[in-house]
This record gives structure tokens, sequence and C-alpha cells, in this order.
């Protein structure tokens, strides 16, 4: 395992990268066109995403040892629910405006704290519990305008149900980072990335039958590319860690959002509403909230360890 001094700025900069890289991969999925099957989708984001983690586990020396695994079950599970995540994010962001899908997107870290109550027995008090509903009510603001079409009786409105996609893609994304957390345990995260990617592309393959489409060369390429950044991505979010802890770098998820405003304008003619930015600044208050939260509560735990007696 390597090592690395602490470099906040570094570590910054890699998270920085890394939220441009994703939001690049999504932009793939979007130039790719409607109509493709998410799981056709969800089979090139993790398969093309193998090839720069093997590269770079190649480079660190980490290729041999990443494949040796004490939890093979565990895997399987982190992979089974982070595929349908993937599926149901991707059917989202097909059918609704990036920015959109990306705040919806956005509850994931508020579903965790809740999860992690529930599921690992984790202390959460008063203030994140707080802060969890007013993040969510912030994605009721946003999804709200497509779930009232329901109220209308279209009930195969695209646009309602890829909000509810990404969602639905938030919650099991969370229940995939409870996962994650119980195979660190006894895992490495070299270990973790890779088996994730295979799994998912293996499993992705099961829905062949439901309707994947032949794909001309143009949007063969956009889905490789997407792969291929999520790949790098991974590498990027996960190398930001070494650098910096996680209270410092997790706020500039949020840059993500600026992003995807200027490029869907850009490149899509979409323009967010105003229900969009109101709800984009509660949830993004919400999980600041938590972060300070935490950052407080860690500086409070090692004055405690500092004490003597």
């Amino acid at each position: 395992m390597i090592e690395h001094r602490a470099n906040p700025l570094r570590g910054i900069l890699m998270k920085v990268a890394s939220v441009v890289v994703f939001v690049g991969m999504q932009t793939f999925i979007k130039l790719a066109g409607p109509g493709i099957n998410p799981g056709q989708i969800t089979f090139y984001r993790s398969f093309f995403a193998i090839f720069p983690i093997v590269l770079y586990l190649a480079w660190l020396g980490q290729l041999r040892g990443a494949f040796y695994t004490r939890n093979p079950i565990g895997h399987l599970r982190r992979g089974s629910i982070g595929i349908l995540s993937m599926g149901c994010g991707f059917y989202g962001l097909v059918h609704l405006p990036m920015p959109e899908a990306i705040s919806i997107g956005y509850a994931m870290p508020l579903f965790a704290v809740a999860f992690a109550a529930l599921f690992l027995g984790e202390a959460v008090r008063f203030y994140r519990w707080t802060a969890v509903f007013v993040g969510l009510f912030g994605v009721m603001v946003i999804s709200w305008p497509k779930l009232t079409l329901f109220a209308e009786g279209d009930f195969g409105s695209e646009a309602a149900l890829g909000a509810l996609a990404v969602l639905a893609a938030a919650a099991m994304g969370a229940m995939a980072m409870v996962q994650v957390r119980l195979l660190v345990r006894e895992e490495k995260t070299a270990t973790i990335v890779l088996y994730f990617s295979i799994t998912a592309s293996v499993f992705s393959l099961a829905t062949i039958p439901f309707g994947w489409n032949w794909l001309d060369l143009h949007t063969t390429i956009m889905l490789m590319l997407c792969g291929f950044c999520g790949g790098i991505a991974q590498i990027l979010l996960t190398e930001s860690y070494r650098y910096a802890d996680v209270s410092t770098i997790a706020p500039f998820e949020y840059t993500s959002i600026l992003l995807g405003i200027v490029i869907s304008y850009l490149l899509f003619d979409d323009i967010p509403t105003a229900t969009t930015l109101v709800g984009t600044l509660i949830v993004v208050s919400a999980g600041i909230f938590i972060i300070y939260r935490e950052q407080r509560l860690g500086m409070r735990r090692r004055g405690d360890k500092a004490q003597p007696g």
C-alpha cells in the first residue's frame, strides 16, 4: 500500500478533477442519444471502466493482489445493488435534463446517513436527522413538477419516471455505500473497485433480452468514452482521499451542479427551472451542514483522545 503525506490542496484538486470527469461521463451518455437500454449503458460504463483501472493498478504494482478477496459474497451483494443503482440513474439521466438528474442524485449522501444508522448502528442525532429531512424536502421541491404529472393520469410520463428512477438510484447508491463500508473492514480499495466493475459488467449482460439496441458508430464511441471516464473518475476520487480528509473534500462534490448547468445549456439548450435551483440550494445546504457536523464531531473526538488520563 502506498502512503502519502497530507496535502489538502492536492486532494481538493483531484476531487474536483473527479467531479469534472464524472460529469463528462454523464455528458457522453446524453450525447449517445435517447432510447438506449439502461442495462446496455451500464455494461459500457462498467466494462470499459475496467481498462483504466487495470492499467492504473498495474502501474502501482497492485494488480495481482487486487484479485484476492476474502469476501466474494460481499462483492456480489455490493455489485447487485450498485448495478441497480446505475441502471436507474442512467434511465433518469436519459429522460431528465442533466441539472435535475444531478440535483436529485444529491439525495444519496442523505440516504446514506439514515442507512448507516439503521444497518451499521452508527449514532445519528437530532441535527443530522434534521438535515436529512430538510435535504429530502429539497429533493421533493426539484421532483414535484415532474411527479405531479402522475396526478393527471399520465403514468407513462418519462420525466416523472425519470425523477423517480434517479431518486431510487440515490437510495440504492446509499445502500451500496453501506456495503462498501462493510467491505473495507477486510478488503483493499483496489479489490472493491475492480470487483465492482467486473460484477456490474457481467450482471448487466442479463439485460440483453430486455431490448438492447444495435448501436451505430457514434453511439458506441460515446458509451465507450462514458466507461473510460467512469474508470478514470473512480481512480481520481480514490486518490483524492489519500491526501485530504473526507470532510475537507466532500463539499466540492457540489461543483458538479454548476458544471452540469453550463454543459446542459451549451450542448442541450436546457435551462434549469426556478424549482430546480431552489431545491438544489436546499439539498446542498443540508449536505454541507452534515459535513460540517461530521468535521466538528471528529475534531471533538480527537480532542477527547488527546486529553490525559
